[in-house]
């Protein structure tokens, strides 16, 4: 058999193995099956790749079914087909996880602090993101965003008198769903890159070794981190 037939078959063995038993398969359930199965549960793989492995298991069909000889095949998988196979197989079975790739010192802040600094802060250092606690347990995410949401709000009632104002008025700002998610030191980045685009107010991924909101952080990403934007 022509070595890239070899080369590919051997990328795609892998890739069917694992994927029949990430989604126990029965014996009759057939590697395209299992490939549509995954997707439809949001594996974040195997919904990015779906249409891919689709094609590849045509490919390996025809690979294997339609030989015409040992040494010569039909269907043989070019360069693109190859490097694209492997790259299934490496971000399904060895998949970069968030960290160390978003290792990051974050600054944790006290409900207690003003508004203003708060601002201050964005002003002189850039930040966008504040995760608040209280002595140690997380309260919530604020955001240049959830403060621009906080002044319109307040702005309606009249002068807006930041004196007396603290993180904790941010933080009573009404949202559907949290603006913020925590994930394990080794959560796959593909499963991050999900949530991002499954929820639309999703501004921010803490990551602690354990998942644990209360948790010393090791790093944050954001949509830009992930090349989506704001």
């Amino acid at each position: 058999m022509a070595d890239n037939a070899e080369i590919f078959l051997t990328s795609f063995n892998r890739v069917e193995k694992y994927v029949k038993v990430l989604m126990k398969a029965p014996n009759n359930m057939g590697f395209s099956e299992a490939v549509r199965r995954g997707s439809r549960q949001k594996n974040p793989i195997l919904k990015k790749y779906e249409n891919d492995l689709l094609q590849m298991a045509q490919l390996r069909n025809a690979i294997i079914h339609e030989k015409i000889s040992e040494d010569f095949v039909i269907a043989e998988p070019n360069d693109w087909a190859i490097k694209r196979m492997q790259l299934i197989e490496s971000e399904l079975i060895e998949p970069a996880t968030v960290y160390p790739r978003f290792k990051k010192h974050v600054t944790g802040f006290e409900k207690n602090i003003p508004i203003q600094d708060i601002l201050k802060k964005i002003a002189e250092k850039h930040y966008s993101q504040f995760p608040i606690y209280d002595h140690g347990h997380f309260l919530g995410l604020v955001t240049i965003r959830g403060i621009g949401f906080w002044l319109a709000v307040e702005s309606q009632k009249g002068p807006v008198d930041f004196r007396k104002r603290t993180a904790q008025d941010l933080l009573n700002i009404s949202f559907k769903q949290p603006n913020y998610r925590f994930c394990r030191q080794d959560t796959p980045v593909s499963e991050v890159e999900n949530w991002f685009q499954e929820v639309q107010l999703l501004e921010a991924v803490l990551i602690t070794k354990d998942g644990n909101p209360d948790g010393q952080l090791l790093g944050i990403i954001r949509p830009r981190d992930l090349n989506y934007s704001d």
